[in-house]
Formats: C-alpha cells, sequence, structure tokens
C-alpha cells in the first residue's frame, strides 16, 4: 500500500507520521519527501479496519492538509517510465555506474547479445562494448560528452558517451555514471535519409506575417481545394511558382505529379511539342514524345507566363480545360487527360485580350479561381521573418554557422522596394552571405541597385524648350519603371496616374515589352 500524504514544511511532521506507523505496528518498506510539501510513504497492505482507524490518526496530525492512497512512488513511477523509454528505443543503450558496471540495459541491447538479464547487468561494459576506455574516461579529471566507433555484437556502431552528473547538498556536481547509445550504420543511414528528405512544399513552409499576404494565402488555400483551373497573378519573382507548388501539394492531387513548364525562348512548335507531345510519324523518328500535359494526367502543370504562349496553343488549352481532351502533334485522335492547369502570368490580361494577345475564353476558364501575389514591397511585415528563414536555408546549404542580420542592414533591407521581389532578396542575401566572413551580416555587405532616377541637369545654355526636358524625363523615367511594372494597371498605380493616361503616354513614347526587350 502506498500513502500520498499533502502536508506544510513543518519540522518534525515526518516524525508524528512515522509515530503513528509504529504505534500500528506497520513494518515501513519506503519513504520519499518531496519539496513541495508531500511525503510518500510505502508499506504492506493492511486489513480494512485497519486502515479507517489509521488514515483519520494521520489527518489530525498538525500540518497534515489531505492523505490519500497512490499507485506508485514517484521513484517507482520514474522508473517504470524509463523502463518504458528504454524498451521502446530500436538502438541499444547502456546505463553504467563510476566503475563502468552495467546497471541497465533495453531489449535491443540484449537481441543483440541475445542474453538474458542476469547475463548482463553487474557485468563490466568493456566485456561487451569494443574501441574505448570507459574507465580512464570516468576517472579523468573533466569527464564529457564523447562520440566514438565502436563494436558491440560483431557490429560497428557509432556511440555516444554522455556523462550523468546529479547535485550533492550543497549544489556540486557529482559524476554518477555514463549512458551509453549505439546506432548501426544502418540506423545512421536511415535518419540521414529522413533529415534530407524535402518537406512537402504545403502553405505551412510560406513564412507571412502581412495582412495582404495573409489573405492572399486564405483564397489560395479555398482554390486549392478545388480541382478548377488556377490562374496566379504576380510581378516576377513575387512566389508565383512557390505558390503553385504549395496548391498543388495541399490539394486530392498531391500524391501526383507537379510539373512546370516556361516557354520562354522557345517556338511555337517547340511549345506545342513540349506540353502535347507528338507521334513518331510526326517527328519522323523511331518513337513519338510524350508530352506535360500526358505526363502530369492526375497530377497539376504549373505554366509560368501564360500570356507569352501563343494564341494558337492558347486554343489547344481551352480545348484541354474545357473537354479534358489533347492530340499530339501528328495525330488527329483526342487522348483524354486529367490534369490541372496552374497558369501564372505578370501581365494585365485584359490588356492583352484587348491587343488581341490572348484568348478572352482561355482567360474566362482560368479566372475564377484566380489569386493575386501582392509584391514584396506591400508586404513589408513579411520582410524581416523573409530575411531570416532565408538565411538559415542559405547557412544550412552552405554548411555554415547561422548568420544574423545587424539593424542597419535589417532597415536597409526592408525600406528597399524590391522590384525583383522575393527572388531578388534571396539572390541579394546568398551573395552578401558568399562575401560575409564572421557571423554577421552588415549594410555594407549588400549591393543593391539604387532604384532613384537619374536626372540629367542641364545648364542655361541648353538647347529646347521645358516642355521637351519634361518629355525626356517622363521617357526615362517609365523606360526604368516599365520592366519593373509591365501592366498600363501597375505602373499607373505606381504613379498616382490614370490607366488610360499612362497607355497614351505609352503609346506616345513607344515603349512595350518589343521595345524594352530589344
Amino acid at each position: 500500500m502506498r500513502l500520498e500524504i499533502i502536508c506544510q514544511d513543518r519540522l518534525g511532521i515526518a516524525q508524528d507520521v512515522l509515530d503513528i506507523l509504529v504505534e500500528h505496528e506497520i513494518d515501513l518498506r519506503g519513504i520519499e519527501i518531496d519539496a513541495v510539501g508531500k511525503i510518500y510513504l510505502n508499506f504492506p497492505n493492511i486489513e480494512f479496519d485497519d486502515f479507517q482507524h489509521l488514515m483519520p490518526k494521520i489527518r489530525r496530525i498538525e500540518g497534515i492538509e489531505d492523505v490519500k492512497t497512490t499507485a506508485f512512488m514517484p521513484i517507482e513511477r520514474e522508473k517504470h517510465q524509463l523502463r518504458a523509454i528504454l524498451k521502446t528505443l530500436p538502438d541499444p543503450v547502456f546505463s553504467i555506474d563510476r566503475k563502468a558496471i552495467i546497471s541497465q540495459v533495453n531489449a535491443a541491447t540484449l537481441s543483440g547479445v541475445q542474453l538474458d538479464p542476469a547475463d548482463v547487468l553487474g557485468k563490466d561494459i568493456a566485456d561487451f562494448v569494443k574501441g574505448f576506455n570507459f574507465q580512464r574516461w570516468l576517472d579523468g579529471k573533466q569527464v564529457l560528452a564523447q562520440a566514438h566507433k565502436l563494436k558491440f555484437a560483431d557490429q560497428d556502431y557509432l556511440g555516444d558517451i554522455l556523462p550523468i552528473y546529479i547535485f550533492d547538498a550543497e549544489d556540486a556536481q557529482i559524476l554518477a555514471g555514463a549512458v551509453v547509445m549505439l546506432k548501426s550504420e544502418l540506423r545512421l543511414g536511415q535518419q540521414l535519409s529522413a533529415f534530407n528528405q524535402p518537406r512537402t512544399p504545403r502553405f505551412e513552409g510560406i513564412v507571412s506575417q502581412s495582412v495582404a499576404m495573409r489573405r492572399t494565402l486564405k483564397h489560395a488555400r479555398l482554390c486549392a481545394a478545388s480541382d478548377e483551373p488556377m490562374l496566379l497573378v504576380g510581378e516576377r519573382g513575387s512566389g508565383k511558382q512557390t505558390l503553385a507548388r504549395a496548391c498543388h501539394h495541399s490539394s486530392a492531387r498531391s500524391s501526383d505529379e507537379f510539373l512546370c513548364f516556361s516557354g520562354a525562348g522557345l517556338s511555337e512548335e517547340q511549345i506545342e511539342l513540349a506540353l502535347f507531345g507528338a507521334t513518331a510519324e510526326h517527328l519522323n523518328a523511331p518513337e513519338g514524345q510524350t508530352g506535360l500535359i500526358e505526363l502530369a494526367s492526375n497530377g497539376s502543370l504549373y505554366i509560368t507566363e501564360i500570356a507569352d504562349i501563343p494564341m494558337s496553343v492558347q486554343s489547344r488549352l481551352v480545348r484541354c480545360v474545357t473537354d479534358k481532351t489533347f492530340s499530339r502533334l501528328g495525330d488527329a485522335r483526342f487522348v483524354p487527360t486529367n490534369v490541372r492547369l496552374i497558369c501564372a502570368t505578370n501581365v494585365d490580361l485584359h490588356a492583352a485580350i484587348a491587343a488581341q494577345q490572348f484568348r478572352d475564353d482561355l482567360y474566362y476558364r482560368l479566372q475564377a479561381m484566380t489569386v493575386t501575389i501582392p509584391p514584396l514591397r506591400e508586404r513589408k511585415a513579411d520582410i524581416a521573418i523573409l530575411v531570416d528563414a532565408l538565411l538559415k536555408q542559405q547557412c544550412i546549404k552552405q554548411g555554415r554557422a547561422l548568420v544574423r542580420v545587424d539593424k542597419a542592414a535589417l532597415d536597409y533591407l526592408q525600406n528597399y522596394p524590391w522590384p525583383g521581389n522575393v527572388a531578388q532578396l534571396e539572390n541579394t542575401l546568398s551573395r552578401a552571405l558568399a562575401m560575409v566572413e564572421g557571423d554577421e551580416l552588415t549594410r555594407d555587405i549588400l549591393q543593391l541597385p539604387t532604384n532613384a532616377t537619374t536626372v540629367s541637369f542641364v545648364d542655361e545654355d541648353f538647347e529646347g524648350s521645358l516642355d521637351e526636358e519634361v518629355k525626356k524625363f517622363e521617357k526615362d523615367l517609365l523606360e526604368r519603371l516599365y520592366p519593373f511594372y509591365p501592366s498600363t494597371r501597375q505602373l499607373a498605380k505606381k504613379l498616382g496616374l490614370s490607366h488610360t493616361a499612362i497607355a497614351n503616354k505609352l503609346r506616345d513614347y513607344g515603349i512595350n515589352r518589343a521595345s524594352i526587350k530589344s
């Protein structure tokens, strides 16, 4: 029988309890006194009548607040918990005392040597584990944790040898023994493989504190749960592909393929071939080619910059979305597909439709599930946590200690407009990390292009009118900003003008995607 006595901290209260046990001729097996005001007693079971007389007497002792039975003494509970932990550990574990004598082992240890506990407990650990002088280590002046290659049961293991310290009455450390944990090469390989396994890129991996981005992620989660085509709208480098992956891996298609396609620099035929594939006859080759639409069936296909896809290819995508069928180049037959399209753009598709550069039927198929990603300059609350997350990733990738950012550098990063968005931030930090020698990233290490427009000052003898000089400045400003705000609506918002006014100025100055690229 075990009792838990809740009491005050009074001198002699434990002796008063023991006097009652003596009076009832109860053989005490154990007593524990807890620092928080509890006394635990362990004694043989007694008759119910004796128990009824014992409890009131203990309760009447001055300072006793409550008495109740308990299943375990604290030390018994700890032993049961320790045994349960040891039993579940898959790796061999030894507990040894100051003389390197084994006091405890787990089931994995006994399985390795195929012995009973009696054959192992009380023996020198050197009889079983080779490759390290445990006694010399325990007798050393400074006993510190060790890691060594050891041999146990004729197999090689990596051993963690950890000292166990307890505290005496004066709070001084006393070496009580050690724990030896062994890991086999197979177990180490499994753990290393699990450690290096990339995390599924779900929404939880997208760091955000800003209201704008949190609103975007909330809407994206709702769209991801649907099976309809999606359209992601955002500037270059804003994270459209990252968000597309999160949508795929949070959908019912997560166990199937997520493939990406960019048509940049490809001809119309190359784009068609990549997306839809072709027959062997069309290619004049022994075998045909399987397109991404077919490879991603039951999964998702992410098409970056959908506005750059030729109109003829857009019409084929419309059929793919509406009828769930497609045809390979050189084949008149239509093949069923179950692919989900996630398309992205950084241009104003309304303007592209008006300019007859984008099919309105494809747009209407995509726009029902549109997610707009705010540029980094509109989510400044995210910059600090993005810097922290990106630096940690880069440090781990480069195998170096974590680097922190000082206040001046962080202020600079938070106030920079980031025309290249998150991608530019990531590249900036990666470059800075390669340049920094210590553990702190400072403002002078950061090299970012200035966004201030250079103004060519003129003297009083310049030829021309004020209107001409203003137009030169205006054209220069628009040419500088257009690559970062490639739709008239974005540029109008940036400059505080109407969409029509900006469209007219761009037309007057001949500024468009073709002129900027050239």
